[in-house]
């Protein structure tokens, strides 16, 4: 189960039914775009910085451009 900061940022799913391990690209894309430093620590903690950084670069398009740099730099290996 997701801890519940992540809540405000998966609103429009049913919260009590999000499976980090089946919805992790949306939680890690949620999480970079709308989320605080909280969310990127907790998702660095679960996935790692290399599944992170690879869907970064995978789909770069999904996150916004005023996050992207940072993210890639938080999430450097």
């Amino acid at each position: 189960m997701l801890p519940e900061i992540f809540r405000s940022i998966l609103w429009s799913y049913n919260f009590e039914k999000c499976d980090p391990k089946k919805m992790k690209n949306t939680i890690i894309t949620n999480a970079v775009n709308y989320g605080t430093f909280s969310h990127w620590r907790w998702i660095r903690s679960f996935y790692g910085s290399s599944v992170i950084e690879e869907r970064l670069h995978k789909m770069p398009s999904s996150f916004r451009d005023s996050v992207f740099q940072l993210a890639e730099i938080f999430f450097s290996k």
